[in-house]
C-alpha cells in the first residue's frame, strides 16, 4: 500500500474504477448471451430488442475506455450479423 496521502487516495480511486470496469464488462457479456439465447429460441423480435440494448452497453463501454474501438465494433458486428441472418432465414420471399 502507498505511504503518501495522495497515493492512498489514488489507489482507492483506481480500485473503484476497476470494479466499475469489471461490472461493465460483465454486463456486456450478459447482454451478448441474452441475444444469443433469444436467437437459439427463435425469438427474432426479442433478439432485435436485446441487440439494441447490447449495442448501447458496448458503445458506452467504448466511450468510457473499457473496450477499444475495434473490439467494440467487432462485438456489435458479430451480434448484428447473427440477428440479421436469423431474420433473413425466417422471412420467405415469394
Amino acid at each position: 500500500m502507498a505511504n503518501k496521502k495522495s497515493a492512498k487516495k489514488r489507489a482507492l480511486t483506481n480500485e473503484k474504477s476497476r470494479m466499475r470496469n469489471v461490472a461493465r464488462r460483465s454486463d456486456i457479456k450478459t447482454a451478448s448471451k441474452k441475444v444469443l439465447v433469444a436467437l437459439a429460441a427463435s425469438d427474432i423480435t426479442g433478439a432485435q430488442t436485446l441487440l439494441r440494448e447490447a449495442e448501447s452497453k458496448i458503445a458506452r463501454a467504448k466511450g468510457k475506455g473499457v473496450l477499444k474501438a475495434n473490439t467494440a465494433a467487432r462485438k456489435i458486428s458479430l451480434l448484428a450479423k447473427k440477428v440479421h441472418a436469423a431474420q433473413a432465414g425466417t422471412t420467405t420471399t415469394p
